[in-house]
């Protein structure tokens, strides 16, 4: 039986796909969710005297109101569906070990995870993790493409 969903988002295009799809089955099998952001460590400053990158500087505080806008968003449209939610963010460096470790902790029977569904060539270049998940999980990984 399945009683929680883990679903992995980070804040981009696919996360209201991964909302409307989970909160439906969730609501359908009677079962929570646990919304799950993994943010990346924040870049160090560049040392004195070295050049230093001209995008906006990520800091963990960033990061942190970042994680927490997104679960909210997340949050709300369970509670409007009536399903139990939990959010949890962390930071990593190796994203799917982190959604792998999060299922395992907080219990979960299933993971439920959107991707962009790159291709071939592009998982070559940039990894999926996606992918990762599910050739190392132990649960029932539904994805969405």
């Amino acid at each position: 039986m399945i009683e929680r969903l883990l679903v992995p988002i980070d804040g981009g295009a696919l996360d209201e796909r991964a909302f409307a799809v989970s909160v439906d089955l969730a609501r359908q099998l009677g079962a929570a969710i646990t919304g799950f952001i993994v943010e990346p460590y924040a870049t160090a400053p560049a040392p004195v005297g070295l050049p230093s990158d001209a995008s906006t500087p990520r800091t963990d505080a960033t990061l942190q109101a970042h994680a927490q806008r997104v679960l909210a968003r997340f949050e709300q449209r369970a509670r409007e569906a009536g399903v139990s939610f939990d959010g949890v963010a962390t930071q990593a460096s190796e994203v799917s070990e982190a959604i792998l470790a999060a299922a395992e902790k907080h219990r979960c029977d299933m993971i439920v995870m959107a991707t962009h569904g790159r291709g071939v060539i592009a998982e070559l270049l940039w990894g999926s993790n996606t992918r990762q998940v599910m050739s190392r999980s132990r649960l029932p990984v539904l994805v969405l493409h």
